[in-house]
């Protein structure tokens, strides 16, 4: 039986650049605006659309919190469009993704954004749900509305388990 144990790593930009990309200060291209009252981070993250009737969306979510160790019995992915998660306290949360394998998902890696971290998870990428944890928080969502099914869920036949911190 092949190892189901999911290791937590630190997302850096290199080591989630297949997944998307990670949404931070650090090193990002910026300028003052608004009479150099204001910072302006500009272009941090890709967003993606495709489909019919495609258009960005701006949503708030808010998650309830998942202990560890986790059990992942699920990814999603979304065919028409990226997703960026950016959170809007410093509660940590998981980035879990997983590159594809022949249209099913391949051994997924586990990511813990740094306070101030983001995640733009790219068009077609599987990942998991939003996993906040330890408190219920709040993110801030930019993703695709339009026509067509944007969804597809691929459900493991045997669960990952992802460890503590």
């Amino acid at each position: 039986m092949a190892d189901r144990t999911l290791t937590i790593e630190p997302l850096t930009a290199e080591a989630f650049a297949p997944f998307g990309q990670v949404i931070e200060l650090t090193g990002a291209h910026h300028y003052p605006i608004n009479n150099g009252m204001t910072e302006r981070y500009h272009d941090l993250a890709r967003v993606e659309l495709a489909g019919t009737e495609a258009r960005p969306l701006i949503s708030i979510f808010r998650g309830q919190p998942y202990a560890l160790p986790l059990s992942l019995k699920m990814v999603e992915r979304h065919p028409f469009g990226s997703q960026a998660f950016y959170p809007l306290s410093d509660a940590p949360w998981l980035v879990i993704v997983a590159a594809d394998s022949s249209g099913a998902p391949g051994r997924p890696r586990v990511f813990r954004p740094a306070t101030g971290q983001g995640a733009n998870i790219a068009i077609n990428t599987w990942h998991s749900v939003l996993t906040p944890l330890e408190r219920e928080s709040e993110y801030l969502v930019v993703d695709r509305g339009g026509a067509g099914t944007n969804l597809e869920e691929h459900f493991f036949d045997e669960p990952y388990t992802i460890g503590s911190t």
